[in-house]
């Protein structure tokens, strides 16, 4: 018997959609507090911090936090999702352009369709939903800029530490599929728990913090938001999505991050909206239609219905 493929709704849209609105804005927080503290240190303080909040809310909604070896695939998926991939993109964006980083990490859903096509029986590939995936990409590169491309194949090592954080990403939904008999509050609350753990050495042997001075009010006004809705929202809306939703629909919002990101510099800082950025936006709607199957089906039915 052949499984229902994961299709997303009016809600599941709505919460990608969010999603991408917290995400796209942590670039903005991010870019004040890494002004001040260095970034492994933020990256432990944006985890380490909407864990302690997600712990007690777990506990005042009466939920049981893992125990024993139930830990195990928290750690996994903290590992995949947050401490490798993190990592890679720091270290990657010290040789290549924040650009040219931010498309190679835009192909996290050409990898999602691909390993979910090989690892799950629900979410198998369709020309289709490669054809939007590509579309998707191109919109991403487009709306960054193409001359962030200038750089591509002078510092290689750089840019496979990118293309890696977007492998490290896609395993990291599909792993998460594990979690859906779970609440999306304890499966976000396990997985920071989990890389906080697995942070603190790191950051202690790298960074030592306690050499670092005391970071402005701004600054930590900018690290709990990072912390509080970046992370510890974020990460409940997307185990929701990822319960209901799928792996690869999930994957979508690394295509709109960067429209929100631009949406938000637009409001927020009076930074210019080009055209060129609006074709790369149109772009990646034509890509997520694809994607989702449902605008192209209901054109196929109207061509049909006409001709008849």
């Amino acid at each position: 018997m052949n499984e229902i493929s994961p299709r997303m709704g009016g809600v599941e849209w709505l919460l990608l959609v969010t999603l991408s609105l917290l995400w796209g804005g942590s670039f903005l927080f991010a870019k004040v507090a890494v002004g001040e503290l260095p970034p492994l240190t933020v990256v432990f303080l944006r985890v380490s911090i909407a864990a302690a909040a997600l712990v007690v809310i777990v506990r005042l909604a009466g939920h049981a936090m893992p125990r024993g070896r139930e830990w195990m695939p928290f750690f996994v998926m903290g590992a995949i999702n947050n401490v490798i991939p993190f990592t890679l993109l720091f270290w990657g964006m010290t040789q290549v352009t924040s650009g040219l980083a931010a498309i190679l990490n835009a192909a996290t859903p050409l990898f999602t369709v691909l390993f979910a096509h090989v690892l799950t029986a629900d979410e198998k590939m369709t020309g289709q939903k490669v054809a939007g995936v590509l579309i998707g990409l191109g919109g991403v590169a487009v709306m960054i800029g193409l001359d962030s491309l200038s750089g591509l194949g002078l510092t290689v090592l750089a840019q496979l530490a990118c293309v890696g954080a977007a492998v490290s990403y896609a395993l990291a939904v599909i792993w998460g599929r594990r979690f859906s008999g779970r609440p999306p509050l304890v499966t976000a609350a396990g997985q920071v728990t989990a890389s906080s753990v697995m942070l603190v050495p790191i950051v202690l042997f790298v960074d030592m913090p306690w050499r670092l001075p005391v970071p402005s009010t701004t600054t930590i006004g900018a690290i709990l938001a990072l912390a509080l809705a970046a992370t510890a929202l974020a990460y409940l809306i997307y185990f929701r999505i990822l319960k209901t939703a799928g792996a690869t629909n999930l994957s979508l919002v690394t295509f709109l991050v960067p429209v929100s990101a631009l949406i938000l510099g637009a409001i927020l800082l009076d930074e210019a909206v080009t055209a060129t950025n609006l074709t790369g936006m149109a772009l990646i709607g034509i890509g997520l239609a694809l994607i989702d199957g449902r605008p192209a089906a209901a054109l196929a039915r109207g061509i049909r219905q006409r001709a008849a």
